[in-house]
């Protein structure tokens, strides 16, 4: 049965530091292995249940039209389309208007974790967060974004950096949200959700919640971590129930 939310993949940026691997494509269909990145993901998404996308894009928009179409494997597919940079939270507000559901699982187009997404969506759904965030394990890394998370689940803080505040986990880039929240983004204006909005919703006193999961975040952001990628993602989808995602014909 069909998860009751959309979901939303953020891939409109640029992915400059990925030029080198890219060319002018979009960073989201860099190849791993026979498949582009964002292929790995819809697949992801399709095993879980989810029966439409939203693809917030921007950048070369017309080369993952071309690959994706309107569907694959029985899942909808939706663009949301950025006709000037908006950041991350910009674009979320931008694809407002084609979320059907009262709330969303938001994803980087950039990162992979293998979380059991629909436990992670019906656990935003028994509880009274108005945003839920996946964190995994910081392991010693500190060249990513840091949550700070108390005793009771409740995210405390964003960083850059370590903080003596709760306990840190890396930011794994999935959230639910629902839509009364994402109404509040300003409409045609360039934010980040993790810079700008999550720290201001924690300033007001919103309730922002961290779900742990005990696996990695990978990420395909730098030549190097997209080399690591290759090795870590060769076996992502191996035992996966449904065909691979392919290239639509034209």
């Amino acid at each position: 049965m069909p998860n009751a939310a959309d979901a939303i993949i953020l891939c409109g940026g640029a992915g400059l530091r990925l030029k080198s691997v890219t060319g002018r494509a979009p960073k989201s269909l860099a190849y791993i292995g026979k498949r582009p990145f964002l292929a790995i993901l819809l697949g992801q998404l399709r095993r879980q249940g989810f029966d439409k996308v939203i693809l917030a894009v921007g950048y070369q928009k017309d080369l993952l039209w071309s690959h994706f179409g309107d569907q694959a494997n029985g899942m909808k597919i939706c663009y949301s389309v950025e006709s000037a940079a908006l950041g991350t939270g910009g674009a979320l507000r931008n694809a407002l208007d084609l979320m059907e559901s009262n709330a969303a699982l938001i994803m980087n187009g950039d990162s992979y974790t293998d979380a059991d997404l629909r436990s992670f969506l019906v656990d935003y759904q028994n509880s009274s967060a108005d945003v839920s965030v996946l964190v995994v394990p910081a392991d010693g890394r500190t060249d990513c974004g840091l949550v700070s998370v108390g005793s009771d689940k409740t995210v405390l803080r964003f960083d850059e950096k370590q903080s003596a505040l709760g306990n840190q986990y890396v930011n794994a880039g999935i959230y639910m949200a629902s839509q009364r929240i994402l109404s509040e983004i300003p409409a045609g204006i360039p934010v980040s959700l993790e810079a700008a909005l999550f720290p201001r919703w924690l300033r007001e006193g919103k309730h922002l919640r961290a779900v742990h999961h005990p696996g990695q975040c990978i990420d395909i952001g730098t030549p190097e971590r997209y080399r690591s990628a290759q090795v870590t993602l060769a076996s992502a989808e191996a035992a996966a129930s449904v065909p691979v995602l392919e290239p639509r014909r034209v």
